[in-house]
């Protein structure tokens, strides 16, 4: 286990993919959300592809014996994305965001208790200040007069959406912790975007329409991005537990207020700002905490006895 390489690999895949949903959410006003996941899984092959013809391996790195765990990971991944790509058409690129940083928290939750790892005491503080910070973010859809308009209000319905992807976001993860046991990184990305490419492609008969060339280049450079930042998040999971990386989904606030703020002049406003602060204090204490562990783990086995021919 490698956790400051696993947190920098999912920081990273965060910076990615907050670059993707900017991309798309500027295709949302014009396109069905069927056909959006559609576009961003199939051209996410390509960047695979490619990495994996680099690494040599082709046949042998797609190859599998677990096809019902990459099914399931599938469909629960192709649901959070549908569920996520629609926040994106109703709220603000940040608000959506913040909406999704409820499934780190449950993903701390499922991890201790489906996959049976530790969390200590230090850790679970952290995500406790996290999600303060998650609810100072949310805190103005709280209101009830938010909800005044039903479920046809905007909004709320995007709100929803949101936060329903969110439990879909945190199953998925454990998934892929799963699979990461047995399966190698191009399988698991290999067979999320055929299935997600798959279900989504079944949606053409509720109306697609023809993107011009812009709108073609756009649903390019927004699917390599979600290839890439697949990759990344998936190896992220190889090098350390997934309730040590869960929380680093945080890190997608900062980024998404500065393209909210350049791309769709959506200005953050101080209660954003200061649950993004809580935030990110939350991971950087986190990353302090995995290193002073790290310490202490190898002086207590550069301390622990030898025995002979060990």
């Amino acid at each position: 286990m490698k956790p400051l390489l696993g947190i920098s690999l999912k920081v990273l895949s965060a910076l990615v993919f907050t670059m993707m949903s900017a991309t798309l959410k500027t295709m949302m006003v014009r396109y069905p959300v069927g056909e959006v996941v559609f576009f961003r899984s199939a051209f996410a092959l390509l960047p695979l592809l490619v990495w994996l013809k680099w690494q040599g391996d082709l046949i042998n790195a797609v190859r599998t014996r677990n096809v019902v765990g990459h099914f399931k990971r599938g469909l629960i991944g192709t649901s959070g994305m549908y569920l996520g790509f629609a926040a994106l058409s109703y709220l603000p690129l940040h608000d959506a965001i913040a909406i999704g940083y409820a499934s780190p928290l449950i993903v701390v939750i499922l991890a201790a208790l489906l996959l049976n790892e530790k969390v200590r005491a230090y850790r679970w503080t952290a995500v406790a200040v996290g999600f303060l910070g998650v609810l100072i973010m949310l805190s103005p859809y709280l209101k009830l007069d938010t909800f005044s308009g039903g479920l046809s209000a905007g909004p709320t319905l995007g709100a929803l959406c949101a936060f329903a992807g969110a439990f879909c976001s945190a199953g998925a993860m454990i998934q892929v912790r799963r699979l990461t046991a047995t399966e190698k990184t191009g399988a698991i990305v290999f067979y999320f975007f055929i299935l997600a490419s798959v279900l989504s492609l079944c949606t053409i008969a509720f109306g697609w329409r023809m993107p011009d060339a812009q709108d073609w280049a756009l649903f390019v450079v927004a699917g390599i991005l979600g290839g890439i930042g697949q990759i990344l998040l998936t190896q992220s999971y190889r090098f350390a537990d997934t309730s040590v990386i869960a929380p680093f989904e945080y890190t997608t606030m900062i980024w998404a207020l500065l393209f909210g703020w350049f791309v769709f002049g959506d200005l953050p406003t101080a209660t954003v700002l200061t649950g993004a602060t809580i935030v990110a204090a939350t991971g950087l204490f986190i990353v302090w905490r995995e290193h002073q562990l790290g310490l202490l783990r190898t002086k207590e086995f550069q301390a622990a006895p030898q025995r002979p021919g060990v």
